[in-house]
């Protein structure tokens, strides 16, 4: 099928979905739904899904522990969006990882020091699979499928304990 091209509104009772489809097997993969509501996630580790976390909020809870969130392989186009939903700083951390050290973060994000410091921490852009939110205040932290192998990042993170890039 060839791209449909629309001049007027395009209109949905529900959400829309991007999906991406291989030119040789021909299997369809959903990138992203647009539309819908924000996810509310677990107080535990969770691994995520483009069907059901890229193109919507993800809201952080105020974790019990450290916990860690597992993005899914690259995507061009899937975004991943993290906001902090607690009502008060976070004695825990949340830690958003990749797949694996072979699919790696480009760019980083302004700390705002609860000192009323700024800083930007950037990943190495070689091998850094790993952020770690350190105790947050607050944190808005985008990640966008660049391709197959990398994720670009960028954002705010808000607290006393700057975030931190690492190999897994």
């Amino acid at each position: 099928m060839g791209t449909t091209t629309f001049t007027g509104a395009v209109r949905s009772e529900s959400t829309f979905k991007t999906v991406s489809k291989d030119g040789t097997s021909g299997a369809i993969t959903e990138v992203a739904t647009i539309g819908d509501g924000p996810v509310s996630l677990a107080d535990s580790n969770v691994t995520l899904t483009n069907a059901t976390h890229s193109g919507r909020i993800l809201l952080v809870p105020d974790g019990g522990q450290d916990n860690t969130y597992t993005l899914p392989a690259p995507i061009a186009g899937s975004v991943f969006r993290f906001v902090y939903a607690g009502g008060a700083a976070d004695a825990t951390d949340a830690i958003i990882v990749t797949p694996g050290n072979t699919n790696f973060y480009i760019g980083g994000v302004t700390f705002l020091d609860s000192d009323n410091e700024i800083s930007s921490v950037f990943s190495d852009g070689n091998s850094n699979s790993s952020i770690q939110l350190n105790v947050p205040a607050g944190f808005d932290v985008t990640i966008v499928g660049l391709n197959t192998t990398n994720y670009q990042i960028f954002g705010t993170v808000t607290g006393a304990t700057a975030p931190a890039f690492a190999d897994q």
